[in-house]
């Protein structure tokens, strides 16, 4: 349930999508009357700003190639209660969002995931896409020690209290990869639901890469695992020293138990070297871990300044629940949520029979 102050974003991040970005547009303000979708051009040569404004999109600009960097602006300059992510290629479907959001408020949670579910005779899924988004969630969850069924899914659901507490530190499609390690190592409430995924239509390119964004996204999670993980991270590199040195230093100290003479010097300063570097490694492990647990407690604090979503008053309920969870929304003000102070009446979402 919303109160009927609740400002609700969209953010839609495109590139050459003048095929699907007007449809998309139309399908979230069906979905969900009063949401204000800003649709962020990234760097298109085609028509996708004009088709968003004439759909009735609030259109802004990123300079900055990569999907990262629109979520980094977006994230910035929006200013919402809760927001929404998605894609602007039409492969997932708004009507799910009515859901999505009244999961987030009913928790309350800080994050829904929508969960790509593959219904379609033929699979949506590109060659290797499935294969890798499993192994990517299955090493994510090892990693970070919690659970996660669709980490690269584009369509998401926010509290404004995660979206300000997120850094935004990644500049293209590895973005979904940093959305889901900040859920898990803040430990924030988080929740899935499922949602239908479909092909692109006729004329629409994917901008992907299997291969060039799959190295990027590993590339981010062993940095992201050294930021966040660090005793983990450097211990390993410190078992894998000392396990060197060992290996070519317990020859030399066993000759020279019995013959009292060290024939290898080359070999026995390299076991030294090496197991003073593990010895180093391992300090800084623990080091950087003190530091990342006093970061952590600085970001409990800063997201905890911020307020959850917000339950109604008895007597102002203004989300009516029919059918399977589906919700209608209606709206009362259709001005974009960051034109205003906070506690004016912005996009008012409420309910209607």
């Amino acid at each position: 349930m919303l109160e009927d102050t609740t400002r609700i974003a969209a953010i839609v991040p495109c590139h050459n999508e003048e095929i699907t970005v007007a449809k998309v547009v139309r399908d979230l303000k069906t979905a969900v009357p009063g949401i204000v979708v800003y649709v962020y051009d990234n760097c298109s040569s085609d028509l996708t700003s004009q088709r968003a404004a004439e759909a009735g999109a609030i259109v802004r600009k990123e300079n900055s190639p990569g999907k990262g960097n629109v979520v980094r602006r977006a994230f910035a300059d929006i200013d919402a209660d809760i927001y929404v992510m998605i894609d602007g290629d039409d492969t997932y479907e708004a009507a799910h969002l009515p859901e999505m959001i009244e999961t987030l408020v009913s928790g309350p949670y800080d994050h829904v995931l929508g969960v790509r579910q593959d219904n379609q005779e033929s699979t949506s899924y590109r060659p290797g896409h499935e294969a890798g988004n499993m192994m990517f969630n299955r090493l994510t969850g090892w990693l970070f020690q919690s659970q996660v069924t669709d980490m690269l899914s584009g369509y998401r659901v926010f509290s404004r209290r995660f979206v300000k507490s997120f850094p935004a530190i990644s500049k293209r499609f590895e973005i979904e990869t940093e959305l889901t390690v900040h859920m898990m190592s803040l430990r924030l409430p988080s929740t899935e639901v499922p949602i239908d995924f479909r092909d692109r239509p006729d004329g629409s390119e994917s901008k992907l890469s299997t291969f060039k964004d799959g190295f990027r996204i590993l590339g981010l999670i062993s940095a992201l695992v050294r930021h966040e993980r660090p005793r983990l991270f450097y211990g390993v590199i410190t078992a894998i020293l000392a396990a060197a040195s060992l290996l070519f230093g317990l020859p030399v100290v066993w000759e020279f138990w019995q013959t009292g003479l060290v024939p290898r010097f080359p070999t026995a300063i390299l076991a030294a070297a090496l197991m003073g570097l593990a010895c180093l490694l391992a300090s800084v492990g623990l080091t950087l871990d003190g530091l990342r647990r006093a970061r952590r407690e600085t970001s409990r604090l800063a997201y905890l300044g911020l307020p959850a979503v917000s339950m109604p008053e008895t007597g102002s309920a203004i989300m009516r629940t029919s059918g399977i969870g589906t919700s209608e929304l209606d709206s009362s003000d259709l001005r974009s949520p960051d034109q205003r102070p906070r506690k004016t009446t912005a996009a008012r979402t409420s309910l209607a029979s």
